[in-house]
């Protein structure tokens, strides 16, 4: 007779209170206690968009609430019933109804298109009054539930320019500016007028209302109001290049008192500022520590929303004059140059790091085309690598490909 083989897998050897040996017991407590030790670091977590300080936030909160709440009745019950159905009419469950006829039910209809339909016109009722109601362009009509805003209150105006990588801020009606740090009384109406120096960013203080796009040669605005005191952050939430990451800026909401102090102490500490000093200001630095100026030039930010504080530079807003009027004929020519913005860093030197200007001779920083891109053109038979339109440079090196919108080597005729 054959001996019995003996199973490969064997059982490893037990305490005599049936415990393993092998210290797998030890392994997953000290597991548990890891992940216990883990789970414990997000208790220093703010969530600070669901926890607002600000009115405006406290209704963009309860939109959100309400509007996952009425998706979650659609949702949790269709979950809820997959896992019951499949346990109903599992193969083994000889009990359960098997019609493989079965193609319709009216009842069946008419739950599963009424209950979403319903929801829909909820969710569209409420985006239609939120969205009239919440208009960051719409002065405010409440400070807070059931406190509307006094017949006689003054909104506080702050003028905000997105820099490369910080923000100005500016107050004109108390005169002062501050760099990166802003200020604001509690319970008092803010209206805030936002541009930028040269690319997009946003505007966003999750504790006091929704974010906001900052865009160069345009006004956005938005009116909040902050109801807490304490210190809080704004950021920037739109990638604008290698310093975007410290583009910061710390919110201060202070009482009446704490406010007055506040601009005291910019007028004392601070230097003016004009547009030879916003000139400086405005060439990109990161980790900009917190500044203020203690007087501002009158019409500044206006001349840069209009890309005209460097001298001899046409303002937007005279162009759309221009135009209006029916255009400059032979000054056409003469006055776009003074509308040209996007070179004035390079020929000053101070481009933000890391830029490649395609029509500067400067070569790309990386010869490879992102996965996925193929060039636009190609060189022809016996061309070489001789870069063709808007074709990358080959390996060989060479200047960056020139811009698609070339200048004309002549004068536009009209």
């Amino acid at each position: 007779m054959q001996k019995p083989m003996h199973s490969i897998h064997q059982k490893a050897p037990r305490c005599p209170n049936g415990f393993p040996r092998d210290g797998s017991l030890r392994r997953k407590s000290l597991r548990a206690l890891a992940l216990i030790a883990a789970s414990g670091l997000l208790a220093g977590c703010g969530m600070v968009v669901m926890d607002p300080s600000g009115d405006v936030a406290v209704q963009q909160r309860n939109l959100i609430i309400a509007s996952t709440a009425l998706m979650l009745l659609v949702i949790l019950p269709v979950i809820a019933l997959t896992f019951i159905f499949a346990w109903r009419y599992r193969a083994s469950n000889t009990d359960a109804t098997y019609d493989p006829d079965f193609h319709h039910s009216t009842q069946l209809e008419v739950v599963i298109w009424t209950v979403p339909l319903l929801i829909i016109i909820a969710l569209g009722a409420m985006t239609w009054i939120s969205t009239h109601t919440l208009d960051p362009y719409r002065p405010l009509a409440r400070l807070a539930p059931n406190k509307p805003v006094p017949a006689d209150a003054k909104p506080l105006t702050v003028e905000v320019v997105a820099l490369d990588w910080k923000w100005l801020f500016i107050y004109p009606e108390y005169g002062v500016a501050s760099v990166n740090e802003m200020a604001a009384p509690v319970n008092i109406p803010i209206s805030f007028k936002i541009t930028s120096s040269s690319v997009w960013n946003t505007f966003y203080v999750p504790a006091l209302a929704g974010m906001i796009y900052a865009m160069p040669g345009m006004e956005t605005k938005l009116h909040a109001v902050m109801n807490e005191e304490g210190d809080f952050t704004g950021i920037s939430g739109m990638y604008s290049g290698s310093g975007f990451s410290r583009m910061n800026f710390g919110f201060r909401s202070l009482t009446q008192a704490g406010f007055d102090e506040w601009v005291a102490k910019a007028k004392a500490a601070g230097a003016p500022l004009d547009r030879e000093v916003y000139l400086q200001l405005e060439k990109p630095s990161e980790a900009e520590p917190v500044r203020y100026f203690s007087s501002v030039e009158g019409g500044l930010f206006d001349a840069i929303v209009g890309l005209c504080v460097t001298p001899g530079q046409m303002c937007v807003y005279e162009m759309h004059h221009i135009d209006r009027m029916g255009g400059a004929v032979a000054d056409s020519e003469a006055n776009r140059r003074r509308l040209d913005y996007d070179s004035r860093r390079l020929e000053g030197g101070d481009e933000p790091s890391g830029a490649t200007f395609p029509a500067s001779d400067r070569p790309p920083r990386s010869l490879e085309e992102p996965e996925g891109v193929m060039p636009r053109d190609q060189p022809g038979e016996g061309q070489g690598n001789t870069p063709q339109g808007n074709a990358p440079p080959r390996p060989e090196g060479g200047p960056a490909p020139a811009q698609l919108n070339n200048r004309p080597t002549e004068p536009h005729q009209h």
